[in-house]
């Protein structure tokens, strides 16, 4: 399994503004900087997090994003969901009933134990995933980065912060 970089970026820029929920935020440019990313591929994904409503604004470089839910209730399968898409990971072709001794596909009416065990794995990653929220995620970056890391991007964040309205 591999999880797209843009998966990665969103869930950063998510991370970035949990704790500035419910009035500010920041810019597309101040996300992909933060991020030392590129603008457009961060604009991408920050347009996901929005059709998803995990994330509001957006409209160009200067365009102000937010979350638009509390930080409690995006998790990180909220994140992947919206960047990647609902498909499974894994797609049963059905390989069973190829070759010289393919079995007939009346003899399988019941997915084969290679498809059960992958949507079973996909099962336990996926509610892995969902019992991480952003701000359990935040409390333990913040504890992996130290307190001078995490006032270094808290002094960032404040000469870039945007308030709504």
């Amino acid at each position: 399994m591999r999880i797209n970089k843009g998966v990665e970026w969103a869930a950063h820029a998510c991370a970035l503004l949990a704790p500035l929920w419910p009035d500010r935020g920041l810019s597309l440019a101040a996300l992909a900087e933060f991020h030392g990313v590129p603008e457009p591929y961060m604009a991408k994904q920050m347009q996901a997090l929005a059709r998803a409503g995990i994330v509001n604004g957006g409209r160009g470089r200067s365009g102000f994003y937010s979350l638009a839910q509390p930080p409690a209730d995006i998790s990180l399968l909220d994140i992947l969901l919206a960047v990647d898409g609902d498909e499974p990971m894994f797609r049963c072709t059905e390989i069973r009933q190829n070759g010289p001794c393919a079995s007939k596909p009346e003899d399988c009416k019941l997915p084969c134990n290679i498809a059960a065990g992958f949507a079973q794995a996909e099962v336990a990653y996926r509610e892995s995933l969902a019992r991480i929220d952003l701000v359990t995620l935040n409390r333990s970056v913040a504890a992996q980065l130290g307190p001078a890391k995490v006032e270094q991007a808290a002094g960032w964040i404040a000469d870039n912060l945007r308030s709504r309205g």
